[in-house]
């Protein structure tokens, strides 16, 4: 379970004129994620979907707010005032805030994040790539515990990660480097990376929207396919999602959150009760998509009129 309890994130930025003045990305945002549920996050560009997925990551800080998953914290709000301050300093011993994710909040969670940009490294193989994350997780987990990392021999690291790859489409491409990959192809090799740590969440950030349409679908229905395998290995895989895309929102998701235009809040939740496996061609589903669509434009036309 993922709850996030009254989210907000201002940001301090200069403007042209070499001012500084506020932001608000994200507005007092409130949510619950079920686990092994999908849920996407949807809204125009710069209304704090992606600074929310971020915070949800432990990536950044709120402002205000704080996130729990499986009821444990995962990072509390940086102190904004004298008095916050102080009662931080005195519950942390003096610790400055900026070790707050060193100190306090060490990797608590089985989480796995998949950027829109693949985030893969260039300089690393196939294999190579996901060995790396297999190595850092262990690692992680082994410190949070207070123990000393075990480390896997050069033969269960290569099968592991082998293992993940055949998963995601890519056998027999183990030894490729990212630029001899194609766009899904990179996209599977995040996938896999991501899997071989067997998180319990995924957090998504747009990660098909650099991949033509034919391929997105593809990419989708493989996403599917490993949900529903981690489903029924009583290993539920809850995924929350970034997206564009109305009509991928409601293909894969349980629920579809949609942001207003920033600063961002929950404009609206719309539920997916439509059972999988499921086409896209389905009425139900278009008419959820259509709905959607006309809160967009509501959104658009009222700015319209307010901007005249």
């Amino acid at each position: 379970m993922i709850e996030a309890k009254s989210i907000t994130k201002f940001f301090s930025v200069v403007n042209e004129k070499g001012l500084a003045e506020g932001l608000t990305a994200v507005l007092n945002v409130s949510l619950r994620i079920g686990a092994g549920s999908i849920l996407s996050l949807l809204g125009p560009s710069g209304c704090g979907k992606s600074t929310f997925l971020e915070i949800l990551a432990g990536l950044q800080a709120p402002t205000d707010g704080t996130i729990h998953i499986d009821g444990k914290l995962v990072l509390e709000p940086l102190p904004s005032t004298r008095k916050e301050m102080e009662a931080y300093k005195r519950r942390y011993r003096f610790i400055s805030p900026l070790a707050n994710g060193i100190f306090k909040d060490r990797p608590k969670h089985d989480i796995a994040m998949i950027f829109q940009d693949y985030a893969v490294f260039p300089w690393m193989t196939a294999i190579q790539n996901v060995e790396f994350a297999l190595k850092l997780r262990m690692a992680r987990r082994a410190g949070a515990a207070g123990e000393a990392p075990r480390r896997l021999t050069r033969k269960e690291l290569q099968e592991r990660a082998a293992f993940y790859l055949n998963k995601v489409g890519l056998g027999g491409f183990e030894h490729k480097y990212p630029s001899q990959l194609s766009g899904g192809m990179r996209q599977r090799l995040a996938l896999a990376r991501a899997l071989s740590v067997e998180p319990k969440i995924i957090l998504m950030d747009e990660p098909f929207a650099a991949v033509d349409a034919l391929t997105r679908e593809k990419l989708q229905d493989e996403l599917l396919q490993l949900w529903d395998e981690a489903l029924r290995t009583e290993r539920p895989l809850t995924i929350v999602m970034v997206t564009h895309e109305v009509q991928e929102a409601v293909y894969l998701s349980d629920e579809v959150v949609v942001f207003s235009p920033g600063p961002g809040t929950i404009r609206n939740r719309v539920p997916v009760h439509i059972k999988r496996p499921r086409a896209r061609t389905d009425p139900e589903l278009i008419e959820i998509q259509d709905r959607i669509f006309a809160m967009f434009q509501y959104d658009i036309n009222q700015e319209s009129e307010y901007s005249i």
